[in-house]
């Protein structure tokens, strides 16, 4: 890395990591230990029983294709496309980026407690259950595979991986099995190492940044943007509505009331993962740009005449 380019390139990566972690921490202290947030948390995890019976099913089914045996499959397929590409690199960093944050997960949540402030009246969930494992595994899974598909397909495949992570996060909400901060926590674990690796590969970067139009996924970006800053608004609306309840006894809480706060804290797991997908993809044409103009996935007749001049490594 030789440019004043790759330079504030790595250090919004930098950025990009130490607002991640700060923001999970944020997440913890707030929501695992002060009363307010285990009582705004337990307020939506209660919400989930209006309509379980028919979301369980969906949930389930969305939970139970995460597994260790489907975790190995997913980083062995995502390790091959990035060595069929020729980037040994990038095979290296996407299999680091998910065992890194499964393993930060499964690290934090039994090695941290949840102190008993006379809030939650769930005796399985007693214990520390931030961050959700599930929803590491799924956004890790997806964030990975978007560092190293062709740089053609990254759009897309941000689209579907944001997707599928807030399925996966809010199927453990609608299950039951989590709290809504532990899912939030989780794709914010991911977010960090997602950032530390693309802090790995712009420091190895030799080429410039990408210019190809065909890797610049404008609309798969604005969608990612406008509809995770949207959620996130809907978000902090509902916790501010359901702030004004926390005093009252769950039991006395109204229907609607539980559904605000469940629905809010669906919203934000949603909104976490469309911003922190959309981060990754705004950041990982640079970091990662194709070695050459097949390498991207576009057709290298037109390329070579819309984009003469680009310099390839």
């Amino acid at each position: 890395m030789r440019s004043r380019g790759g330079f504030l390139l790595a250090c919004w990566c930098v950025l990009l990591a130490a607002a991640q972690t700060a923001a999970f921490g944020a997440v913890w202290w707030f929501f695992v230990r002060t009363w307010r947030g285990q009582t705004l948390d337990t307020i939506a995890l209660t919400g989930n029983s209006i309509g379980q019976d028919e979301a369980y099913g969906p949930a389930s089914t969305v939970l139970g294709v995460v597994s260790v045996a489907s975790l190995a499959l997913a980083t062995g397929v995502i390790g091959f496309i990035a060595l069929i590409r020729g980037r040994v690199l990038l095979a290296v960093v996407a299999t680091a980026v998910i065992g890194g944050s499964n393993l930060t997960t499964q690290l934090f949540k039994y090695g941290t407690a949840r102190p008993a402030l006379g809030v939650d009246p769930y005796d399985a969930f007693a214990n520390n259950s931030l961050p959700s494992g599930h929803t590491t595994v799924a956004m890790s899974v997806a964030v990975a595979l978007v560092l190293v598909l062709p740089a053609a397909l990254r759009g897309v495949g941000a689209l579907i991986g944001a997707g599928y992570a807030a399925a996966a996060g809010v199927a453990t909400l609608s299950a039951g099995w989590h709290r809504p901060s532990d899912a939030v926590a989780a794709i914010l674990v991911v977010g960090a190492w997602a950032a530390a690796g693309l802090l790995v590969l712009a420091l190895a970067r030799q080429q410039r940044p990408e210019t190809d139009r065909y890797a610049r996924h404008s609309t798969p970006l604005a969608l990612l943007v406008v509809v995770g800053g949207a959620l996130l608004a809907v978000a902090g609306l509902a916790m501010v509505v359901t702030d004004e309840v926390t005093t009252v006894p769950l039991e006395l809480l109204s229907r609607r009331r539980l559904f605000v706060a469940y629905a809010g804290s669906a919203a934000a797991i949603a909104g976490t993962a469309g911003l922190t997908m959309a981060l990754v993809l705004a950041t990982v044409r640079y970091a990662a740009p194709p070695r050459s103009v097949s390498d991207s996935g576009a057709d290298p007749q037109t390329t070579r005449s819309e984009e003469a001049g680009t310099v390839w490594d």
